[in-house]
C-alpha cells in the first residue's frame, strides 16, 4: 500500500451536482429552484425562527428564571459538618483538604443546620445570622 493508491471505498463519493449548464443537464434554466420568489434568488436565504414577518416564537414565549454564573463555584456547609471536622480554625482551603468541597468551589456559606458544641473559628467564609449564633453560642467566631 502507498500514499498514491489510498481511494474512498467505491460508492462512498458522489461526483458534483452541475447545475445551470444547458437543458440536457437536466437542471438547466432554472437550476432545481423553481420559479421566482426568495429561495430562487442568490444570497436568498431566510434566518432560523423566522415565520414570514410574524412575530416570532422566540419573541412570543415569556423570559423565564434566571441562572446565577456563581452557583457554580458556590456550596454550603452545615453545621454539622464543622463539627465533624474537628478542626479548631476552618477557612476554605481547610475544607478543600478535608475533603468536604470540592477544588473549583471559591466560595463557601455556613448555614444553621445541624448543631454545633466545639468551639471553631470561621475565617473567610460567609455564615448566615442563625450560624453565626450558633458558633458564637459554642465558644467560636466568625472572623471574614
Amino acid at each position: 500500500m502507498h500514499l498514491n493508491t489510498i481511494a474512498p471505498a467505491p460508492g462512498a463519493t458522489k461526483d458534483a451536482k452541475r447545475v445551470g449548464r444547458g437543458i440536457g443537464s437536466g437542471n438547466g434554466k432554472t437550476c432545481g429552484r423553481g420559479h421566482k420568489g426568495q429561495k430562487s434568488r442568490s444570497g436568498g436565504s431566510i434566518k432560523r425562527g423566522f415565520e414570514g414577518g410574524q412575530m416570532p416564537l422566540q419573541r412570543r414565549l415569556p423570559k423565564v428564571g434566571f441562572s446565577s454564573r456563581k452557583s457554580s463555584s458556590t456550596t454550603e456547609i452545615r453545621l454539622d459538618v464543622l463539627q465533624n471536622l474537628g478542626l479548631e480554625s476552618v477557612d476554605l482551603l481547610a475544607l478543600k483538604s478535608a475533603g468536604v468541597v470540592s477544588e473549583n468551589i471559591l466560595r463557601v456559606k455556613v448555614v444553621a443546620s445541624g448543631v454545633i458544641t466545639s468551639a471553631v473559628t470561621i475565617k473567610g467564609l460567609s455564615a448566615t445570622a442563625g450560624a453565626q449564633k450558633a458558633i458564637k453560642a459554642a465558644g467560636g467566631k466568625v472572623v471574614e
